[in-house]
């Protein structure tokens, strides 16, 4: 090898070292670059400052736990008690939470020591360990209190109200009420509202005990007070997940049952003519290339609120996909296995039916049943703007801002119903299909 070879073999070197080493720096840079833009592009300082932690870990606590009011009405004296604080939730007349006693002085142990009197004359004390005694008195609309100087942040007091938050429970003191709130692990009344006769009645005792409603049978009266629960709604929940599996399943084969016959006029094998091609391809890329929940705002406009506008929803927006991966399918078919029902003199139908179909069975099961399980998240969502299945229950009750256990409830039942469909889909696949060992 001459010098000026060896000259250029070296220089070559040198510039694939020098790419190498310009490439080692330069893409850990632009990575760098990248997360700088991102940091001030979406001003994450400002985010974390904004941030209230403490309103976090309340909504999540409200998510397993439940609160039981306990509410004076400063001006009748009325007392009232309630799980979550609605009329659903009432204690009967005359019942009332063990943690509450006393007639005419009521006192509320809400643990750790803390207690709360509500005395006659619109008064009230709350006692702290480790602070002392807080005394309130409402006067019309006026607050009066003993607080003075500096409070701790868990204290604020105006004349107008009175709010005392603590580990055990919180206290809020205006002049037409005093309300006490008292939590605690758990979804009360699941099962059973105060008004059924089996609250408070374990398992055991009603499958094996004797007859509490003497009208009915302990099993089947448990269950029709289960399913009618008026608090959790057991009976409209599971409705609106009955409409939100509807809305995916008739979305979902509806479009695959349009996408098939169109998708042969969009593949070139098929459809020799460049226009039909051409008009099929950008009609598969409108309807798919706007999001189906545009066109649910889209389709809500004509329609109306309801289950029909999701389904469809999702069969449009699932034509364009099905309809491109149809064709891509079909652009790819054994040419020799529709030879051969053509030689045995099938028409263009048949060579269709017996000579492309089977080919592309197992794409399309697969894709269908994919979009299937995709599509059941996608109609909960859907289901929130159009007014129907588990979507529009959970942003209710997201928008109550304190009914936080339901929607973890609602969350639950959701993920729990992709899993199933999930496992459905896996099982319909492999059944269809087949499985590789």
């Amino acid at each position: 090898m001459s010098a000026a070879d060896l000259d250029l073999v070296k220089s070559q070197a040198d510039a694939l070292f020098s790419r190498k080493r310009l490439f080692a720096v330069g893409l850990p840079g632009v990575i760098l670059a990248y997360f700088v833009y991102i940091f001030f592009a979406f001003d994450l300082p400002g985010l974390a400052q904004r941030a209230n932690w403490d309103n976090a870990v309340t909504l999540a606590s409200d998510s397993w736990s439940y609160k039981t009011h306990v509410t004076r009405e400063n001006g009748s004296g009325e007392m009232e008690y309630a799980v979550e604080g609605e009329r659903k939730g009432a204690y009967p007349d005359g019942q009332r939470p063990d943690w509450v006693t006393g007639d005419d002085v009521i006192t509320v142990d809400l643990g750790g020591g803390t207690l709360v009197r509500l005395l006659p004359d619109r008064r009230t004390e709350v006692e702290i360990p480790e602070f002392g005694l807080i005394k309130a008195q409402a006067e019309g609309r006026e607050i009066t209190t003993n607080l003075t100087g500096d409070l701790p942040d868990w204290i604020s007091a105006s004349s107008r109200r009175v709010g005392i938050t603590t580990p055990e429970g919180r206290v809020t003191i205006t002049g037409s009420k005093t309300e006490v709130f008292n939590y605690f692990p758990g979804w009360e009344l699941f099962w059973f509202t105060f008004d059924s006769p089996y609250h408070g009645h374990g398992f055991g005792e009603i499958l094996f005990g004797d007859r509490i409603d003497p009208d009915r049978g302990n099993i089947a009266g448990a269950v029709s007070d289960w399913w009618n629960n008026a608090m959790w709604r057991h009976r409209d929940v599971a409705w609106a997940i009955g409409e939100t599996i509807l809305m995916a399943f008739l979305g979902t084969m509806g479009a695959a049952m349009l996408a098939l016959p169109l998708s042969f006029m969009a593949a070139k094998r098929f459809a020799p003519v460049m226009l039909i091609r051409a008009a099929t391809r950008r009609l598969f890329d409108f309807v798919r290339g706007v999001d189906a929940l545009i066109w649910t705002v889209v389709l809500a406009r004509a329609f109306g609120p309801g289950p029909l506008t999701g389904t469809l929803a999702i069969l449009i927006t699932d034509t364009g996909t099905f309809g491109k991966i149809f064709s891509e399918a079909l652009e790819n078919v054994d040419q020799k296995q529709i030879e051969g029902i053509s030689s045995t003199g099938a028409k263009p139908l048949q060579r269709y039916r017996f000579g492309v179909i089977p080919q592309i069975v197992p794409i399309l099961l697969a894709q269908i049943l994919y979009f299937l399980e995709s599509n059941t998240r996608s109609a909960t969502i859907i289901g929130a703007i159009t007014g129907g299945g588990i979507g529009l229950m959970l942003t209710q009750a997201i928008q109550t801002q304190k009914d936080w256990e339901e929607v973890a409830y609602y969350i639950v039942l959701i993920v729990g119903m992709v899993m199933v469909m999930d496992s459905l889909s896996g099982w319909l696949r492999g059944k269809l299909i087949g499985r590789s060992d």
